[in-house]
């Protein structure tokens, strides 16, 4: 895959060199956004400033929630140590000018590769920072010309349960299934992720694809995608369907609401002690609270 790097990003916007190790066996010196503007906003008052360490790679690596390789923590980096993720085929579906199936290849070749550093948030109320490497999400859809009666992207997990093997339980109703508004999706922050940690994207992280919004629930990046399909009507969504009542569609970070079994008020950054305090969008209300503008968020939870 040929990558483009941007060449209109100034000096004082590259990550700096020592942030992680083995960056360059990924990218090189592939374009990327201020770590301070992505972790913590410019803008943000003091009293909601934190100090944001990236998450060890290890943690990262080995802490994961992906169903299709089992329920516990530690089941995806065991059980997906022997998955293979190539050759690997992306169908576009439905309100699009040329629905087909993409190799990977294809469909994200020549298209600029970003580094970003984003906070996340499980639902669970543990969170982690980790540094991506990836393709906005918007840089795809343009590529495949959506019609204009799109209003929602949809995209949806492989479904083999001999290479996953947490799909041969019921736990989920499978194939896993997620979905954007149309301007959700085309945000700048939305990154469909390759890599992290300047390595491409381990198996149990969902490897070769999977999304990235870092101002909403964890459950909202979908790993290992096979099909994007544009629709008018909003998409089904799986943890939505499987319990509606703990599991909205729109799934952005909120302090405010609960879950119905635990607070999100706090959470638990994976390598501390103590808890903190639950920012609001996931600290990036400036850069998306405006998508929400007149919405009930606790209502559209």
């Amino acid at each position: 895959m040929l990558i483009r790097r941007p060449d209109d990003i100034p000096s004082s916007e590259i990550t700096p060199e020592g942030l992680y190790q083995n960056r360059r066996a990924f990218i090189g010196t592939a374009g990327t956004l201020a770590l301070g503007a992505l972790v913590a906003p410019a803008n943000m008052g003091a009293a909601e400033r934190q100090k944001d360490d990236i998450t060890p790679e290890k943690d990262a690596t080995t802490y994961n929630n992906f169903y299709e390789f089992g329920t516990s923590k530690e089941d995806p980096a065991e059980n997906a140590k022997d998955f293979r993720a190539t050759p690997w085929t992306v169908n576009v579906e439905g309100l699009v000018k040329n629905p087909r199936p993409y190799d990977i290849n294809e469909l994200l070749g020549r298209l600029t590769v970003y580094d970003r550093t984003y906070r996340m948030r499980c639902v669970e109320a543990w969170s982690m920072v980790i540094p991506w490497q990836g393709i906005q999400l918007r840089d795809i859809i343009n590529r495949v010309e959506p019609l204009p009666s799109a209003k929602f992207v949809e995209f949806t997990t492989l479904f083999d349960p001999r290479r996953m093997p947490g799909q041969r339980s019921a736990v989920l109703p499978w194939p896993y299934k997620e979905a954007l508004r149309m301007d959700e999706a085309m945000h700048p922050l939305t990154l469909f992720a390759t890599g992290m940690y300047g390595k491409p994207l381990p198996n149990q992280n969902g490897a070769p694809l999977r999304l990235v919004v870092p101002w909403k629930y964890g459950f909202k990046g979908i790993k290992s995608i096979v099909k994007i399909r544009f629709t008018e009507a909003m998409p089904n969504t799986t943890w939505a369907d499987a319990n509606p009542r703990e599991y909205g569609f729109y799934a952005n970070v909120n302090p405010a609401v609960d879950h119905p079994r635990w607070s999100q008020a706090k959470e638990r950054r994976i390598g501390e002690f103590l808890k903190r305090n639950t920012l609001p969008f996931n600290g990036y209300a400036d850069q998306v609270a405006s998508l929400y503008a007149g919405m009930d968020l606790r209502k559209f939870y």
